[in-house]
């Protein structure tokens, strides 16, 4: 099976990213007091990427954390009898901080929304803002990131897919048929 097309290559890929962190560092008048969480799985690694980005172009230290939206799911019922609970790790008080919640993909928005009410269990933060990878259009809630690697206009009946060397050993970002995943 190959994919319909690939939309982003390990280049593309790091480009988006490095643009991301500028764009960060431009409307955040630098990186202090800035953390970066990563939504589980793929958006860990992202906030990683981008942390270590903003860092090296800032000269600060960009904490970064990790955040399970299992349970925040307004479809958790449908989604599994027994969901598995991943870690949500944030090693740092939220408080006076903007927060950067980070995604791979942002479709419906459903899952921003989980991962805001997450978010805000675990302390007030001075801000969030959103960094996703991909943005693929379809929203049914009023969400939009105010960082996006790709802007992607997709019909409801394909499949996004970033792949990322952490998880993946590749970096990509495919556009599949989903009659072809099935």
């Amino acid at each position: 099976m190959t994919p319909k097309a690939i939309i982003l290559t390990p280049d593309e890929v790091r480009r988006a990213l490095t643009r991301i962190a500028h764009e960060i560092i431009e409307r955040n008048k630098g990186a202090e007091n800035l953390a970066l969480i990563g939504v589980h799985t793929r958006g860990i690694p992202l906030a990683r990427r981008l942390a270590e980005k903003l860092s090296a172009l800032e000269g600060v230290d960009v904490p970064t954390g990790m955040l399970d939206i299992t349970l925040y799911r307004d479809d958790l019922s449908e989604v599994a009898q027994q969901p598995i609970i991943r870690e949500t790790q944030v090693p740092f008080d939220l408080r006076d901080r903007r927060v950067i919640l980070v995604d791979d993909v942002l479709y419906t928005g459903r899952t921003v929304r989980a991962a805001l009410d997450a978010l805000i269990d675990l302390g007030r933060p001075a801000g969030i803002q959103l960094a996703v990878l991909v943005d693929r259009g379809h929203r049914e809630l009023p969400i939009r990131a105010d960082y996006v690697g790709k802007n992607l206009p997709t019909a409801a009946s394909e499949v996004v897919k970033v792949k990322l060397q952490e998880t993946d050993d590749v970096d990509s970002v495919e556009l599949w048929d989903m009659e072809a995943l099935r």
